[in-house]
């Protein structure tokens, strides 16, 4: 027998967070996220997307046995910005029961009929600034920071659940040694002759409020046209800020200036997932001596955010972006990383990307579904 529960009580929400420790405990891929995280993204109060926003959270049983969770979620802040009732979904996490995620997704589907959406995609966990797809290709590599994983019939579930593609999503690796220097240094050379008033920097630490706020101008300008993109609110800016400072290297954060004006950047962090599937979703004494000893050991990034300004397009800035990144990992003593994610229908990036030697190697697909 299926029984969909919605989280009421705090030993509910407990679980909700515990079901993929139960569905992956013997995947060798998955990356176990620190628990604490997870209950922080959900805090009304630590976590600023909520503030334009509202969720209920389910739980799917068969008989006493956990099948799996999903969060259904309407945006407010992406109904104004795109004009249109679009809910979300997130979080989702099934056994392999069909009859499971079609009980969950009829739940979602409930919740968007009651908020009067005419639509939902996802998964989003809980936006496009955050985790955000369902893996369809790629199934033996750990996911990189702030990536998804999952089973391969996820996909399968969807469908049967009548959930459509909308979008897929694709990550490139880059392999540091197959970097083509020659082409980018002539790239950035030519570039920096025909602007000679540009600035290529990294972050300064030292002036991190300031620098978060420029980050923040470009990245709302830079993304506004994406599907899915919803601008970030200071709140939310800041949050993310926090939440990266103690992580990110700032020779991994690369500012463009021209004339003083800020107009593109790129951040890229250290792949923290190597360490975290040391540690196993909590950081007692024992784990956090295995956090510092491998995070000294963190041998790949992802490249998770490029952004030029509109006006500042066709400049060929995306190549300073990629060189300066490029030269950093290295610097560092990388081998490697992640350049994740690029809208499949962003042809000219996607363009780019591969004849940089970016090699296509995971892909996320983002699904639409009707109340």
């Amino acid at each position: 027998m299926i029984d969909v529960i919605p989280v009421k009580t705090e030993n509910e929400f407990k679980t909700f967070v515990n079901v993929p420790f139960i569905l992956y405990k013997d995947d060798r891929y998955w990356v176990p996220p620190l628990k604490r995280e997870v209950h922080k993204l959900f805090d009304r109060e630590r976590n600023p997307f909520w503030k334009h926003a509202e969720r209920e959270l389910y739980i799917v049983y068969r008989g006493k046995n956990i099948a799996g969770r999903i969060c259904a979620i309407v945006d407010y802040n992406y109904i104004d910005f795109w004009k249109e009732k679009t809910g979300y979904f997130g979080f989702f996490e099934c056994d392999r029961d069909e009859e499971a995620a079609i009980a969950l997704f009829d739940r979602v589907k409930e919740f968007h009929r009651d908020k009067g959406m005419t639509s939902f995609i996802g998964p989003m966990n809980p936006s496009t600034n955050d985790e955000c797809g369902i893996l369809v290709e790629g199934f033996f590599t750990p996911p990189m920071i702030m990536m998804t994983y999952n089973y391969e019939y996820y996909d399968g579930l969807c469908k049967h659940a009548g959930l459509e593609k909308a979008k897929d999503l694709i990550a490139y690796y880059f392999d540091i040694n197959d970097t083509p220097w020659e082409r980018l240094e002539r790239l950035t050379s030519l570039i920096r002759r025909r602007v000679p008033d540009i600035k290529v920097r990294s972050m300064r630490m030292d002036d991190f409020k300031n620098e978060v706020r420029r980050f923040k101008e470009i990245y709302n300008e830079a993304w506004s046209d994406n599907w899915g993109f919803v601008p970030m609110t200071d709140e939310e800016i800041d949050a993310l800020a926090d939440n990266l400072k103690p992580l990110v290297k700032p020779e991994l954060i690369i500012l463009i200036e021209i004339d003083d004006v800020p107009v593109a950047v790129s951040l890229a962090v250290p792949n923290y997932n190597f360490v975290l599937q040391k540690v196993g979703g909590r950081l007692g004494p024992i784990e956090m001596l295995k956090f510092m000893y491998y995070k000294k050991r963190i041998s790949e990034a992802r490249l998770m955010i490029m952004g030029v300004r509109k006006e500042y397009r066709k400049m060929g800035l995306d190549a300073l972006l990629f060189h300066e990144s490029f030269k950093a990992g290295q610097e560092l003593g990388y081998k490697g990383g992640e350049l994740s994610w690029i809208l499949e229908d962003n042809h000219a990036t996607n363009n780019t990307v591969l004849k940089l030697g970016g090699k296509p190697y995971k892909k996320y697909r983002m699904y639409r579904g009707t109340p």
